[in-house]
């Protein structure tokens, strides 16, 4: 098969646009080292065929970017020295039939790049071909003087990129981090082509626009990229440190090393126990690079800093890869020239962040976040006050990602409150708005907002029982309102209304997660239970959709949760006035606070 490959011949475009109109599900792949778009069109999970320009340009990005990986492992794995030279070579004259200016087809808003619409597509592509050089250098390989003009244009390229962007003051973005990037494995990989030392660490690394200066202004105090999103952080993270080939970690300042541990622990304390990373503001919910992606960062930073946690995170990637899994993870061992940090403790039952607005709480047997900070950068959802429910691997009640871009209508849809385990009044949508911590401590998180719609408060405490999850979720104004408590499962659920006492609800997957929920006395309540779109990964796939729903000037709504691996069971859940009674089956009671 390896003789019928070959790379595509075309500039590429956006890789987002890579997704069926009708469904809103990434196209299938098919071959991406083949070269040639897939015959008959894109095929989609639902049956459809699709060939339009934008999908030909989107699928030709996924079959470079496949190339550049490809050649990074076949480096990696020697013995076949000769066919990575001459694949480079062959992209050595591509570049410069075809890269010779800014993308004329990229969208307005793009940071145009050369090769392809988008100058981060560039630097992503970029590191790559850098590191399969310098790889290829490190073991002696001869005849890669004639990859130095590439290796030069696409250095200059991510200059070129990197001074418009921050001369547009945006030194925090993330592209930021892949320009520099970009520059440091093409600027090494050039050396070590030439023979010589590494001279660009002023340039790249330590000057006023380097990799350092970005990470100082991208990541808040609490370790946070600044976007608040899983998928940005990891993308950056990645980033910083597949630009630290060889760095020893002794000579990067200490604040940095600082930023890129607590940017590591902020994964590890998100992450399930099962290596379920929530995919919090705007990334993919399920994607086979994404999972590729996972497996290099955690390959990277595990040898920076140790994290139990981040190996279930590389475990559950393999999984989700199954025979797509390249051995790209395997080809970083040594990737940093000094020994690793000191292990991080493991995460406290709770962690709040108050930059990001997040708190992660560990009940028995149950993972859950609670949203409540800035609206998220420029990937922000109106999700305020959203409470997501994991297991170890079963995501209950997940964040439910987001689809690839260039599909408005179901971007716009993932990024609403109505998609979200939030809640809304008049069955209209939140603003776009900020909510506020109001406390802490080691068994509770309880946040506000205020502005999500016009003179409503809505306060949600979370707090960790002995064998349980307690959700109290308070929402307040100045006049009757429509108010709307949401349930949004990533899995099958079950619910059934009693006689007496609460609505009962039964959330399946690896593990089972019982509710209870129940609500101020005297108000009536309809728990709505309609079908609706589920994870984004696949808007098709309908999941039960559950609403509480009342018109009142004041509401508790109060929920209690128990995996089924946990004990004692919870035998009664009440609540009076503001404060709600559990009990459990050795007698045991329980009572909190809706604001603690």
């Amino acid at each position: 098969m390896a003789a019928l490959r070959r790379i595509a011949r075309e500039r590429g475009g956006w890789w987002h646009a890579y997704i069926c109109p009708a469904h809103g599900v990434e196209l299938d792949h098919g071959d991406l080292l083949a070269g040639v778009f897939p015959a008959g069109g894109a095929r989609c999970a639902h049956g459809c065929r699709v060939d339009d320009e934008a999908v030909r340009g989107a699928w030709t990005v996924l079959s470079h970017q496949a190339w550049a990986r490809h050649l990074r492992v076949l480096a990696h794995r020697g013995g076949q020295d000769a066919e990575a030279v001459a694949r480079l070579v062959e992209y050595a004259g591509l570049y410069a039939e075809l890269a010779t200016d800014r993308h004329g087809e990229a969208q307005t808003w793009m940071l145009r790049g050369r090769l392809f619409h988008q100058a981060l597509t560039d630097a992503i592509w970029a590191v790559n071909v850098g590191h399969t050089v310098s790889t290829l250098a490190e073991r002696g390989t001869e005849g890669l003087a004639v990859l130095l003009p590439l290796l030069d244009d696409l250095e200059r390229a991510a200059l070129d990129a990197r001074d418009v962007l921050t001369g547009q003051g945006q030194l925090a973005s993330n592209y930021t981090a892949w320009l520099n990037a970009a520059g440091v494995s093409a600027s090494r990989a050039a050396s070590a082509a030439r023979g010589r030392e590494w001279d660009g660490a002023e340039q790249w690394l330590e000057g006023e626009n380097g990799l350092y200066a970005h990470l100082r202004v991208a990541v808040a105090e609490d370790g946070w990229e600044w976007e608040g999103s899983t998928y940005y952080h990891g993308f950056v993270l990645r980033a910083a440190l597949l630009a630290l080939r060889s760095t020893d970690p002794s000579a990067i300042p200490a604040d940095v090393v600082g930023v890129l541990a607590g940017m590591t622990d902020v994964l590890a304390t998100i992450a399930t126990p099962g290596g379920i990373l929530p995919a919090l503001h705007d990334g993919p919910y399920l994607r086979d690079p994404l999972a590729l992606e996972w497996l290099e960062l955690v390959a990277l930073a595990q040898q920076l800093v140790p994290s139990a946690a981040l190996d279930a995170v590389a475990g559950r990637a393999r999984e989700e890869l199954g025979a797509a899994d390249d051995g790209l993870d395997t080809l970083l061992g040594g990737w940093f020239a000094g020994p690793p940090l000191p292990e991080r403790p493991a995460p406290a039952p709770v962690t709040v962040y108050p930059v990001a607005g997040y708190g992660v709480l560990r009940a028995e047997g149950i993972h859950a976040l609670v949203d409540f900070g800035p609206h998220g950068g420029s990937h922000g959802h109106r999700d305020k006050l959203s409470l997501y429910l994991y297991g170890d691997t079963t995501p209950w009640q997940p964040d439910p990602g987001q689809v690839p871009y260039a599909h408005a209508e179901f971007r716009d849809l993932y990024a609403s409150t109505e998609a979200h385990p939030a809640f809304r009044v008049d069955d209209a949508e939140q603003a776009e708005c900020a909510g506020t911590l109001l406390g802490s401590d080691a068994t509770s998180v309880t946040a506000e907002v205020t502005t999500a719609y016009e003179s409503v408060r809505a306060v949600r405490r979370v707090a960790v029982g002995d064998c349980y999850l307690v959700d109290l979720l308070t929402v307040t104004g100045q006049e009757a309102r429509r108010i709307s408590a949401q349930l949004r499962p990533g899995t099958s659920l079950d619910v059934q209304v009693q006689a007496a006492g609460p609505v009962r609800t039964t959330w399946y997957g690896d593990e089972t997660l019982h509710g209870w929920h129940t609500h101020t006395a005297g108000l009536p309540v309809r728990p709505m239970t309609r079908p609706g779109p589920g994870p984004a990964d696949d808007p098709q796939r309908t999941r039960t959709r559950v609403d509480f729903t009342v018109e009142a000037e004041h509401v508790v709504f109060a929920s209690v949760y128990q995996a089924a691996s946990s004990g004692p069971a919870v035998t009664d859940v009440r609540l009076d006035g503001e404060e709600l009674t559990v009990e459990l089956a050795d007698g045991t009671t329980a009572r909190f606070r809706t604001e603690g």
